[in-house]
């Protein structure tokens, strides 16, 4: 099946602050760069937003070399690229009929921000609720905190999901520092959770929901989320 001609629009946090640290957060460098190429080297349309429009803050620590991927240097190395992260719109301006999916590459600056944004929180429910994929990796799932189905119900409610484990946090310093644990709350929402070893690949597909649980599953999570574009279309 072709996927020519279908857009998919990527969300990435506005926040740059690890709570009352001093110390910089924002998007993980992966969880853009790897679903980002697997998608338009498939031919696939992705538009970037974020909640203040402009360029979002990266998560500094992501570009250590211990993290650095084929695609992490094809990012740093990509003009065409950067001059779309310059230039992310804004979120109050994004319109759910112009695209066929979203995604949302975590990173800690979305529990922060994009958890409680109305705009996100909207454009999700009906992406949703009009039968187009949603997908979310690490943090990302964080994201669902306030997002309800049609009922009123938590929208991973009954569903299998997954996302940035607790030990995966706790391994990385910040269980202490970060608003809530994306493990907790997709729980607490009544989301069947379950997750692979620590950094191991790990992704859950529910229906239209697909969600990753760290930044080694960046790319299982696109696949799956061009598999199911596939399908639709």
């Amino acid at each position: 099946m072709k996927t020519q001609n279908l857009k998919v629009l990527f969300v990435l946090t506005s926040h740059d602050q690890l709570g009352d640290t001093g110390l910089k957060t924002g998007f993980w460098s992966e969880e853009l760069a790897a679903p980002y190429y697997a998608l338009i080297d498939n031919g696939i349309e992705v538009t970037l937003s974020s909640p203040l429009g402009g360029r979002p803050p990266l998560d500094p620590k992501s570009q250590l070399p211990d993290f650095q991927t084929a695609q992490t240097k094809r990012f740093d190395a990509d003009e065409t690229l950067q001059e779309k992260l310059s230039n992310t719109k804004k979120l109050s301006e994004i319109d759910e009929k112009d695209y066929d999916a979203i995604f949302y590459p975590g990173g800690h600056g979305p529990l922060w921000d994009l958890a409680n944004d109305k705009n996100s929180i909207s454009l999700i429910e009906k992406f949703y609720r009009n039968g187009k994929p949603v997908a979310a990796v690490c943090h990302a799932p964080g994201v669902f905190k306030e997002v309800k189905n049609e009922d009123g119900s938590p929208l991973v409610n009954g569903k299998r999901v997954t996302g940035f484990a607790n030990t995966e946090e706790d391994a990385v310093g910040l269980t202490d520092i970060v608003p809530f644990l994306v493990e907790d709350e997709l729980k607490k929402m009544g989301g069947i959770y379950s997750k692979a070893g620590d950094w191991q690949s790990y992704v859950l597909q529910e229906g239209n929901l697909i969600t990753g649980q760290n930044p080694g599953s960046s790319s299982e999570t696109a696949h799956k989320l061009i598999e199911l574009l596939k399908t639709k279309n």
